[in-house]
């Protein structure tokens, strides 16, 4: 049974809600959901966090989605933990089953967008969140498009004949975390298999799209707010075409 546990106001004319949602296979998952008031039938899209968790850093990502007018819901994959430090969010994010929460909790995701009558649904997701977005363009036949933040999982797992959905891929040339290398042969993978999709290199380091990264105090990442912008304007004009 789908229900708001929490709401909150947000800036303008947005409201941001803690939601329960069904799994495919019948569990119950989480997730925050913010959608321009009056847009019940706008676009959404699913957003997957970093590995810090359902923070606020990633729930603005959803409003600035929403303020664009899609309807922007965040699955908790971590089941309601955050993490401050790196020790942390690796404890937590080597603790996920990335195919259940992709098969699972993000599926679940865009099948109830959909049964509330959406007709396209699509998905961003920034490092392992880009790694699960990818993985969502695999094991989610239902979803309509993906964007990819410098993350992706090991190639092995990546059966590209079954990605449909056109993809847009934003990736940090100076990037420890996730190597450029590792894209380029994700790129042949892609092209191999006939998979629609533009990626686009930035000279910048890992999370150079997160505001906070600077506040990590961690060598590998690093805001550049300048490829940011160019990056979501490339990210606004893909999901317009597309959603």
């Amino acid at each position: 049974m789908f229900g708001q546990v929490q709401s909150k106001p947000i800036q303008g004319n947005l409201m941001g809600s803690m939601i329960s949602y069904k799994r495919p296979d019948g569990q119950t998952a989480s997730a925050y959901l913010v959608k321009p008031k009056g847009s019940e039938n706008a676009p959404a899209i699913v957003v997957i966090q970093e590995w810090w968790g359902l923070n606020d850093q990633i729930k603005s990502v959803a409003d600035r989605l929403a303020g664009a007018g899609y309807q922007a819901l965040v699955p908790d994959l971590y089941r309601g933990k955050l993490a401050l430090e790196e020790n942390e969010a690796n404890h937590l994010m080597n603790g996920l089953d990335f195919a259940d929460a992709a098969s699972q909790d993000v599926r679940g995701a865009v099948q109830y967008l959909k049964s509330l009558g959406i007709q396209k649904v699509g998905i961003t997701g920034f490092c392992m969140g880009g790694a699960l977005t990818l993985l969502s363009s695999v094991f989610v036949p239902e979803l309509d498009a993906a964007v990819i933040w410098y993350g992706y999982p090991p190639l092995e797992y990546v059966d590209a004949t079954k990605i449909s959905v056109p993809i847009m891929g934003h990736w940090a040339t100076l990037d420890d975390v996730f190597t450029i290398g590792g894209v380029d042969a994700l790129e042949k993978k892609l092209t191999d298999s006939s998979v629609p999709f533009e990626f686009f290199r930035y000279n910048a380091k890992h999370a150079f799209a997160n505001e906070e990264a600077d506040s990590k105090n961690l060598a590998y990442l690093k805001h550049d707010a300048k490829s940011a912008e160019l990056a979501w304007i490339r990210t606004m004009e893909f999901l317009k075409k597309h959603l």
